[in-house]
């Protein structure tokens, strides 16, 4: 009798407290896994836009789905805070398998029709301040970079290790030219650390899920509008960890809907 796909492995989930990062921290609960679900928001600190969702719930999830989860506060926009997780994660686990950076600061504000600088999604960027594309940056590609580059050294002196990178497929403009540049540079960039980490035995990729039922999505009344629940982008992400030849996908930028298809992993909707 095989155990669960992910069992002994252990996972690092950036951005667990809501969102695709919670639906995929959960996800790897299910398939076994130890997650280290991290975030800003929590229960005895700050709480995101005022949000009620924090990252000791998505931990707690992640108990309740069969795998064992740990909650860690982190800013991974602070370069010093993402290294003391790394660092506290291999002493505590002797190594981290698979790292998902589900930061996205982007949408901060956001309710729906307008960013927190007051201009519509989709408005011209000639009428947008330039400086809140900093924020996009910051809290999106730069985010990932500094997981990537916390976990990297483990798993190169490992040879082996998965770091995905949640992004958004960029072949169409998103129709909105900060949240467009921001996640095609999330592709690049796993495109870019796919390139270096190859030949030290470790994978990089990006996933890209579609419309996500997320929790600011439904406060916004746009949840008829979406196509996936984060739970499917969670057991896609699963599905691939699991693969031994996952590196076969190095360096992709892979639609939620393809890595469904090819693992045969079926929809959800639970919130």
């Amino acid at each position: 009798m095989t155990g669960p796909p992910l069992a002994g492995r252990v996972c690092l989930v950036a951005g667990a407290s809501r969102g695709v990062g919670r639906g995929v921290a959960r996800a790897l609960g299910e398939a076994g896994a130890t997650v280290i679900a991290t975030a800003r928001s929590s229960e005895a600190g700050r709480r995101t836009d005022a949000r009620p969702e924090v990252v000791e719930d998505a931990a707690r999830e992640v108990d309740a789905a069969g795998g064992r989860g740990y909650p860690y506060v982190c800013d991974h926009t602070n370069e010093r805070e993402v290294d003391a997780l790394v660092a506290w994660a291999l002493r505590r686990f002797g190594r981290v398998d698979v790292a998902v950076s589900s930061v996205w600061g982007g949408a901060e504000g956001f309710d729906g029709e307008r960013w927190a600088d007051g201009t519509a999604w989709g408005a011209p960027f000639w009428r947008r301040p330039a400086a809140s594309f900093g924020r996009f940056m910051e809290t999106g590609p730069y985010a990932a970079l500094l997981l990537a580059r916390a976990v990297a050294p483990g798993m190169a002196a490992l040879r082996s290790g998965l770091i995905a990178f949640v992004s958004g497929e960029t072949d169409a403009y998103r129709g909105d030219l900060h949240d467009d540049l921001a996640k095609a540079a999330l592709n690049r960039l796993a495109f870019a650390c796919a390139e270096e980490l190859r030949p030290h035995g470790v994978t990089a990729l990006a996933l890209a899920p579609e419309r996500v039922r997320t929790e600011r999505v439904l406060d916004a009344g746009l949840g008829a509008d979406a196509t996936q629940d984060p739970l499917d982008a969670g057991r896609a992400l699963a599905a691939l960890a699991a693969d031994p030849d996952a590196a076969r996908h190095a360096g992709r930028t892979l639609p939620v809907t393809e890595l469904a298809r090819l693992y045969g992993v079926g929809g959800s909707t639970a919130a």
